[in-house]
């Protein structure tokens, strides 16, 4: 199952018990000021999930897997995300669903 906005904005409005509208709008300002914080270049902690930060990638030399031509891959900036010590301890301790087909290794 995928984790939505819509899903997340039932999930306020369930849980706390505003209207659909409230829920958006407070679920939008949240994902704006982390949207936000991660322009200016600055980290996004949310304590006991995870922390996300922006690191700068230089430009370096690639190769077009499909032609074998050499490109230049620009710079740019990445977001990454790591997971603070209780999510990774509450994931890993969590049985993982049944595989969709395919052989388990």
């Amino acid at each position: 199952m995928t984790l939505t906005k819509d899903t997340l904005i039932e999930m306020i409005r369930d849980k706390v018990g505003y209207p659909v509208k409230e829920a958006k709008e407070i679920l939008e300002m949240i994902l704006e000021e982390v949207k936000l914080k991660l322009e200016e270049g600055h980290e996004v902690k949310i304590s006991g999930f995870g922390k996300w930060t922006v690191k700068e990638k230089r430009s370096r030399p690639g190769r077009n897997p499909h032609t074998g031509d050499k490109i230049e891959i620009s710079a740019r900036r990445v977001v990454t995300f790591h997971p603070s010590d209780k999510l990774r301890d509450s994931v890993n301790g969590s049985p993982l669903p049944p595989s969709s087909g395919g052989e388990d290794y």
